[in-house]
C-alpha cells in the first residue's frame, strides 16, 4: 500500500493530499529513509513523521484498503512522539 494512502487509512493525516503533501516536502520517513508519497509501506515498518512541530513513530501493524473509523487505530502501534 503507497504511504500516502496508509496515511489516511490509518487515520493519522485526515486527507490524502495533505499526507502526499508531507511526502513531498521530505516529513515522512519509513525506516528512516525519506520516501516519497508513491512508497510501498508493510506490516512491520516504522514510520515516522514530521507534522505541526512534533515527530511521531508508528508501528505497522496491519494493511487494509478499507477500515471503520472506530478500527483505524489497529493499523498501527505508537511508539514514540516528542519536540
Amino acid at each position: 500500500m503507497r504511504i500516502d494512502k496508509y496515511l489516511k487509512t490509518a487515520r493519522i493525516i485526515k486527507r490524502r493530499a495533505v499526507a502526499k503533501e508531507a511526502c513531498d516536502q521530505g516529513r515522512v520517513r519509513i525506516n528512516d529513509l525519506v520516501v516519497k508519497a508513491s512508497e510501498n509501506v508493510k506490516v512491520g515498518d516504522i514510520v515516522t513523521l514530521e507534522y505541526s512541530h512534533r515527530i511521531f513513530k508508528y508501528r505497522v501493524l496491519d494493511l487494509s484498503e478499507h477500515v471503520r473509523k472506530d478500527e483505524a487505530g489497529e493499523l498501527y502501534e505508537i511508539i514514540g512522539q516528542g519536540e
